[in-house]
């Protein structure tokens, strides 16, 4: 504020001394004109009655200080002090005026030396024109006899920025003094006195927005730094302004930090679009999580201020997501394959061409696909509803000893069919569950011991008690799975051997609904698995209340 008051009174000062100034100037240089023309005009008598009186011989003897020219009444120059060749003057306005008027003036640039003059012509009594020039530099060179008045100039001109700069010091050394906290301290100025009015109801003000704001703060920042999601606010030049703990965990990046510097690329070009005053969307992966990134320019009175970018842990999504793909793509393949073996035995008993003694063999053949196709569709009808959370039947108490007999009660004609012993080990325990699905899961797990089981082999299945809680395992002397394998078998649809599988049957779909059925139960699923020696499955519950 001082050097602006010093820069108003300053140049204040300098205007008016320039206005001074030029006015002076202006007002010398108009007398000096107006001396020189009139001396111009004097000079110009004295030589036209020299010429009268001597003729040319006076011209001889005359040595003047300006510009002499004679020329007679047509403009045929007869004499020039500085020029011998000069064309005809009888156009010009001067000489004009002296044949008409006896004597006249004008100013111009002078054709022969591109300088404007001043001209005087009068005439003689023999009617002939002399003329007499000056140019006006030499007017001008007449100023240079009022050059001290430039010393005054910069005198003056010095003191007025001295004076200008204490007047903006002590005008402003009030103002600097003020004490915003206290403003009604100040003294002796009652000029001020509004000013500090309104700055102690600013005042108030301000400590009422600032409380709002603290709190509003606390707000917000206890809600992002308890989002799962990464939140992250830029300024134009792309410095981060806020970022909470998911952002600054997720991105390694604290607040200050340059984003565009320090960012992934899917990062980077997300937050230049927002800064472009475009909205951006990207998704990816990161140290094995799905990230979706969502970028959008902020506005301040309309204009562009800012961007915030939100990050949202989309991993479920996109393994749902994969997951719907991959089963879409399965059940169409399982069902493709039982449809085209109906329809070809179809085909061909339609066609008439099948002998009566193989009708019932494509009969059998087309019962045993049918009976595939729904046990396919039942498998995938379970694994919806346990999927949708679709409403199942009410958990009660139940015996896994009692519930796993049944199982082995239901599947004892298949296992002697595979020359497969079964056995049941253990001793009551109470769980609460649902016993259609803990029954469903049993079963699936038993028939998968028996189907990958070798002849003469054995399955066992034992319900035990391990620090309280209750487990039930099923083991096998089969085939084994292989261990990179081990983790994938609970996949839909996915088969460790597909020749081996498609032989003995089955929907691919049974150790899902084992691993669904647990989730539902909240209970743990393990498994244990040695090729040629054997397999074993566990479920540990919740230890009972």
């Amino acid at each position: 504020m001082t050097g602006k008051i010093f820069r108003y009174s300053f140049l204040c000062g300098i205007l008016a001394l320039v206005l001074c100034t030029g006015l002076f100037f202006g007002l010398q240089y108009r007398q000096n004109l107006d001396e020189a023309a009139q001396t111009l005009q004097q000079d110009t008598a004295y030589v036209a009655q020299g010429l009268n009186i001597g003729g040319a011989r006076y011209l001889e003897q005359l040595q003047p200080e300006t510009r002499v020219t004679w020329m007679d009444a047509e403009g045929n120059v007869l004499y020039d002090s500085q020029n011998e060749n000069l064309p005809n003057q009888g156009e010009l306005a001067e000489v004009r005026a002296a044949l008409a008027q006896g004597s006249g003036s004008a100013k111009r640039i002078s054709g022969s030396e591109g300088v404007t003059t001043l001209y005087y012509a009068q005439r003689l009594e023999d009617g002939s024109i002399v003329r007499l020039s000056l140019p006006i530099s030499a007017v001008r060179a007449a100023l240079i006899t009022v050059s001290p008045v430039l010393w005054v100039f910069v005198l003056v001109l010095t003191l007025s920025g001295v004076l200008s700069l204490r007047a903006a010091r002590q005008i402003i050394q009030p103002i600097n003094e003020l004490d915003l906290d206290r403003p009604e301290r100040i003294k002796n100025y009652p000029e001020l006195d509004p000013l500090v009015a309104r700055l102690q109801e600013q005042r108030l003000t301000i400590d009422e927005q600032l409380e709002i704001l603290h709190l509003r703060q606390k707000e917000f920042s206890a809600l992002t730094d308890n989002m799962r999601e990464g939140f992250l606010l830029l300024n134009l030049n792309g410095t981060v302004r806020s970022a909470n703990a998911a952002a600054q965990q997720l991105l390694h990046i604290q607040p200050e930090d340059n984003l565009l510097d320090r960012a992934d690329e899917h990062t980077k070009e997300a937050a230049a679009s927002a800064l472009a005053g475009e909205r951006a969307s990207a998704v990816f992966v990161q140290d094995g999580r799905s990230w979706q990134l969502i970028a959008s320019p902020v506005y301040s009175r309309k204009h562009l201020a800012g961007a915030v970018l939100l990050w949202m842990d989309v991993t479920e999504r996109e393994q749902r997501e994969q997951l719907r793909r991959e089963f879409s793509a399965n059940v169409s393949h399982e069902l493709k394959t039982p449809l085209t073996s109906i329809s070809g035995f179809a085909e061909l008993m339609e066609q008439g061409t099948v002998p009566p003694e193989t009708v019932v063999d494509f009969s059998e053949n087309i019962h045993r696909e049918a009976q595939r196709m729904i046990a396919l569709v039942d498998d995938i009808i379970k694994l919806s509803k346990l999927d949708e959370n679709a409403q199942l039947p009410p958990m009660e108490p139940l015996d896994l000893l009692d519930l796993s007999r049944d199982v082995l009660d239901s599947l004892q004609k298949t296992a002697e069919k595979q020359n497969v012993t079964l056995q049941l080990k253990g001793e009551s325990t109470t769980i609460t569950g649902v016993w259609q699905l803990l029954h469903e899961m049993v079963y699936n797990l038993v028939d998968n011991a028996i189907k990958y089981n070798r002849p003469g082999g054995s399955v066992t299945v034992s319900v035990t008690q391990e620090n309280g809680q209750p487990v039930l395992a099923v083991s096998d002397t089969g085939i084994g799975i292989p261990e990179a394998a081990q983790e994938r078998v609970f996949e839909r649809f996915y088969r460790v051997d597909k020749s081996h599988s498609k032989q003995i049957g089955g929907t691919g779909l049974g150790l899902s609904i084992v691993k669904h059925g647990a989730q539902y139960h909240q209970a743990e699923l393990s498994l244990q698995s040695t090729p040629d020696v054997g397999t074993t499955v566990s479920l540990r519950f919740r230890r009972e209340a």
